[in-house]
């Protein structure tokens, strides 16, 4: 049987081949020549257009320093991936969306990664976000960082100076790659410090474009020419970037919370609105006993409903019936559980994403799992003692594209 679909036709073959995962479809076309021909046919733009299921990416002491693994929630099986240098497990990966990693070297430089094709592109040099300029030795090389601790609004303190690695653990904090329809081509939007504040770059460009005045941003995501952007108090700020001067405006203020440990998230939902959602922490032990760990566990999630148009919120729920939301240090999404039957309707899929795990703590307990909307039940993804603690686990849609390809566009 094996050897006769062997000898189907190249188009039949490509058939069958869109209708794999993209994990499936990488190994089927490692079986033989024909099957590569017909999985290359499907690297072409607008070739494969399956809907993929997020995976968890994390890396494994034991699986090498190089080796990211790619857990399938559809198989329930790990796939490992060798990614080009330097290697992964050295790395600070501080975002994931449109299949590809956002990772920040020893150098404090980052990287684009897509962990399914093995390609690596630079992203803008880190001199050129406003806060950073470059320290050089007496032969011209770059020996330091210089880092401002500035806002548009304010000096919080005087300058610091950091070794070339010691700077990504002060100022990459999340960063996010989205399709610009405006120009079909893609941004690259870093919240980054003092204060999490907004700088963006165009694909093709060499510099990093600062977003004043405020600070305190949490996530953002992007449609239309805009980039919204929440803040960790809950207001809502939309950047038109597809005019030559960048204008902001106000689209919500922050609701009424009780004052608690929290994240906030602002999602795409397929029905059109907006859903800015709240991830609210309990059990808490930030000053354990000598010894002891310090952690948190995610307890609840509240979700509003916001209107982009009036600025509106026009419901608050903590049910999403048969859709998903995945969370984390990655582009938040909100899914439709009937196109992936191994996800569970009204559950969120989370991992860490608190700087003090993703820089700090990087041996104590990790909050990551599936919450039920419905009554806050928890349960296990993987074994946290096969994940290793730097860089933290995020969630990643593998995609084919081709990245030099697209990003030339």
């Amino acid at each position: 049987m094996e050897g006769a679909s062997r000898d189907l036709p190249q188009d039949i073959l490509t058939d069958i081949f869109a209708t794999l995962e993209i994990p499936d479809l990488v190994r089927a076309g490692s079986v033989c020549s024909s099957w590569r021909s017909a999985y290359s046919r499907l690297l072409l733009p607008g070739h494969y257009r399956r809907p993929q299921m997020p995976c968890l990416l994390y890396t494994s002491e034991s699986a090498g320093e190089s080796v990211a693994c790619l857990y399938s929630l559809a198989e329930k099986r790990t796939y490992k991936l060798t990614l080009p240098g330097p290697p992964i497990s050295s790395r600070h990966l501080i975002g994931s969306s449109q299949g590809l990693l956002v990772t920040v070297d020893d150098r404090s430089e980052m990287h684009l990664v897509n962990p399914i094709t093995g390609e690596q592109i630079d992203l803008p040099s880190v001199i050129t976000i406003e806060q950073v300029k470059p320290v050089y030795s007496d032969s011209g090389a770059l020996h330091k960082y210089e880092f401002s601790w500035h806002s548009a609004a304010r000096v919080y303190g005087p300058p610091s100076v950091s070794a070339p690695e010691e700077l990504r653990s002060k100022l990459h904090h999340k960063a996010f790659v989205f399709s610009d329809d405006t120009c079909n081509g893609y941004i690259v939007v870093l919240i980054h410090n003092p204060f999490c504040q907004l700088s963006f770059a165009r694909a093709g460009g060499d510099s990093w474009i600062w977003l004043p005045p405020h600070t305190h941003y949490d996530d953002c995501i992007y449609r239309n020419g805009l980039l919204y952007a929440v803040t960790s108090f809950g207001e809502i700020h939309a950047f038109d970037l597809s005019s030559p001067v960048v204008t902001v405006r106000m689209i919500t203020w922050e609701p009424e919370l009780e004052d608690q440990l929290l994240n906030t998230y602002i999602v795409q939902a397929p029905w059109g609105n907006l859903l800015q959602v709240w991830r609210l922490y309990e059990h808490c032990d930030l000053e354990p006993e000598p010894g002891a760990s310090v952690f948190w566990n995610t307890g609840e999630l509240i979700i509003y409903e916001v209107d982009a148009s009036s600025g509106e919120r026009t419901k608050k729920t903590s049910c999403l019936r048969d859709h998903v939301l995945f969370l984390g240090h990655n582009q938040s999404l909100c899914l439709a559980a009937q196109d992936y039957p191994a996800l569970k309707g009204n559950h969120a899929y989370f991992t860490d994403d608190n700087v003090l795990w993703t820089k700090g703590f990087k041996n104590n307990p990790r909050d990551m799992g599936i919450l039920d909307l419905g009554n806050n039940g928890r349960e296990e993804l993987v074994s946290p003692q096969l994940c290793s603690n730097c860089p933290a686990p995020v969630w990643m849609t593998p995609n084919l594209r081709k990245m030099k390809l697209a990003f030339n566009e």
